[in-house]
């Protein structure tokens, strides 16, 4: 905090002012009772500190207490329009884009569809996703003050180029992210997809309260993200967590990876290697249905899930024992606490699919984390980028030691 001293009034109200923020966002509607006693604050600082808040903008009255005895009392709560932030979610066939209020409530969403755009687009694409979902909150680009879009690979931090996801077109020019700086009015940041999947369940879903844990994820694509010491961990280049090229056992070596885009995992428990698994158990055509890999997956990673006998029943074995075996590779490295199972082709198999790969997993590791199915189910991706967005702009919007 510049120009201020740790432990000066300023700063102090500024902690306190920022305890009291974090508890609105956490338990909803308080009154300055309630507020005093979460804090610890006397009633007259804690009536200072919701006068100080009602000034600046940031808290509003919303109704008083009912049902108690004795004399009503109002309630406080965020200034949910205070501020906005943005997410983008981008894949190769569609970008999906929301923006959130200061509460966290999302207040507009719009979905673009991307397939078969003209890879020199991109900037086009992001601008019209984005405007269309500040459109549908009633906003304008100026009121968003930070935007996280999520990606397949990562950005190399070196090169400012997009790494590990040749199945993107258009997001690979070395002066991408320069365009989009200079059309886009906010702050952006970019972030890797499932890192973002990761960021909502830690804040919202089954990772919370965990500070070390692994997410595997399976839709378009595998991958991974790594959490220890409750901070994301991306590698050197960003690309820690692409386990999708990860060598395992019972497949080929894959050699030139990133033109291939695929790898050892990839191929062993991948969307695609399902209609293969399926058409060798004797799975009928029909039965395997047809489509993108990632919708085909979930559906008979679904009807396995519900069937659980016969031939559906070894297709759920077979994938199970392929995403443990991925896993029992990162567990031996990381030792995490938690394992949070996500994606869509594999959120489908619910429990007896997460029941199937913690007993291998037990079988091929030393240790014995526990795993759970992500809670997050809409639109994970995004709701991380709206998270990691609300975050830095509520740092920002919330100090009132300036």
């Amino acid at each position: 905090m510049a120009g201020t001293t740790p432990g000066t009034p300023r700063v102090l109200r500024a902690m306190n002012d920022r305890a009291a923020l974090d508890l609105l966002l956490e338990h909803g509607p308080l009154s300055r009772t309630r507020i005093g006693k979460l804090t610890g604050l006397s009633k007259p600082t804690a009536s200072q500190l919701l006068a100080r808040l009602e000034a600046a903008g940031l808290v509003v009255v919303t109704g008083t207490t009912e049902g108690r005895p004795g004399p009503s009392a109002q309630l406080y709560a965020i200034n949910a329009s205070v501020a906005h932030a943005a997410g983008l979610d981008v894949t190769p066939e569609r970008i999906r884009a929301a923006v959130a209020d200061m509460a966290g409530g999302t207040v507009g969403e719009f979905e673009l569809p991307t397939p078969g755009r003209r890879a020199d687009s991109v900037v086009r694409q992001v601008t019209d996703a984005l405007e269309g979902a500040v459109k549908a909150a009633g906003l304008t680009r100026g009121d968003v003050h930070r935007l996280v879009i999520g990606t397949p690979g990562a950005f190399d931090p070196s090169t400012g180029r997009l790494r590990y996801a040749s199945h993107l077109p258009g997001w690979h020019s070395p002066t991408l992210l320069d365009e989009l700086a200079a059309a886009l009015p906010m702050p952006v940041e970019y972030e890797n997809d499932v890192n973002l999947a990761a960021v909502a369940e830690q804040r919202l879903g089954a990772a919370h309260g965990h500070e070390n844990f692994v997410l595997l994820w399976n839709e378009e694509g595998l991958g991974a993200a790594v959490v220890i010491g409750g901070r994301l961990h991306r590698g050197f280049t960003g690309g820690a967590g692409e386990v999708g090229f990860l060598p395992v056992p019972g497949t080929p070596l894959v050699r030139q990876v990133t033109r291939a885009n695929s790898g050892g995992f990839q191929e062993l428990a991948g969307a695609q290697a399902l209609p293969r698994l399926a058409r060798e158990l004797g799975l009928a055509p029909e039965d395997i249905g047809s489509g993108p890999h990632a919708e085909v997956a979930s559906a008979l990673v679904a009807k396995a899930a519900e069937t659980d006998s016969g031939p559906y029943g070894q297709l759920l074995d077979a994938y199970a024992t392929g995403l443990a075996t991925g896993l029992a590779s990162m567990v031996a490295v990381l030792d995490p606490e938690l394992v949070v199972l996500s994606g869509a082709a594999i959120v489908a198999g619910g429990e007896p699919l997460r029941a199937r790969v913690q007993a291998e997993l037990t079988e091929l590791a030393a240790s014995r984390p526990r795993l759970v199915v992500g809670s997050v189910r809409r639109h994970p991706v995004l709701r991380g980028a709206l998270e990691s967005a609300l975050a830095t702009t509520r740092d920002e919007v919330f100090d009132t030691s300036r």
